[in-house]
């Protein structure tokens, strides 16, 4: 998701707009992916390299994701959608990692769509945070399979579709492990512009592609 402070800019607004019109177009994309019946989404809400912005962007930043998190608890029910957390936890505030654990808990058992959200998250960090794991569980090689084990989430599915808005044709730290054969689909348009339709023409342009997965 990108393309929030753009936006923002764009109409003379502060960054923090930029992001509440970009939570709002992330509750649009879910309800869709729902109604699509795609069983796994991740969402890239705040990256490891994120904390090099203004604090008072970190700060409305924070409190935008704690307000989100309590909203979707409440809804997360009838909604049927599981919540998983990618990313480091330190240097999270407290009371949010209280939020994330309490909706992770309150949704363990929902059956819908499992919706992932990359928080604090890099890849290259993943990586690292998986080798480290596997040293401390004593394993003695390192193999594709043994180091997936230990990703933030084993269970998570490699993504089949990567959409990547504002114009940016990069993987930014993004889910660089699980991307490896992953499709990418680039669009100009703005997160908070990117509605329904958008996703459904994302959806369009990969359903007409052939998987090789080099075999072919």
């Amino acid at each position: 998701m990108d393309g929030n402070g753009r936006w923002a800019g764009a109409r003379h607004l502060p960054r923090l707009a930029g992001h509440q019109a970009g939570a709002k177009a992330a509750e649009k994309i879910i309800m869709r992916a729902q109604q699509k019946n795609i069983p796994f989404l991740t969402l890239y809400a705040f990256s490891a390299e994120n904390w090099s912005r203004p604090q008072e962007e970190i700060d409305g930043l924070m409190k935008l994701l704690a307000q989100t998190l309590t909203r979707y608890t409440r809804t997360a029910a009838d909604r049927n959608i599981r919540l998983w957390v990618s990313g480091e936890r330190a240097p999270l505030p407290i009371e949010l990692l209280k939020q994330i654990d309490e909706a992770v808990n309150q949704t363990a058992g929902n059956t819908g769509l499992t919706l992932n959200l990359a928080l604090n998250y890099g890849a290259r960090q993943e990586i690292t945070h998986a080798a480290n794991a596997a040293l401390a569980a004593g394993e003695k090689e390192f193999t594709p399979q043994i180091l997936s084990r230990y990703l933030y989430h084993p269970d998570l599915p490699d993504p089949e579709l990567i959409i990547r808005t504002s114009g940016e044709e990069r993987l930014s730290n993004f889910l660089l492990w699980q991307a490896a054969y992953s499709e990418f689909y680039f669009t100009p348009t703005l997160w908070p512009d990117f509605n329904e339709k958008e996703f459904d023409n994302a959806l369009t342009a990969y359903a007409a592609r052939t998987r090789r997965f080099g075999n072919i």
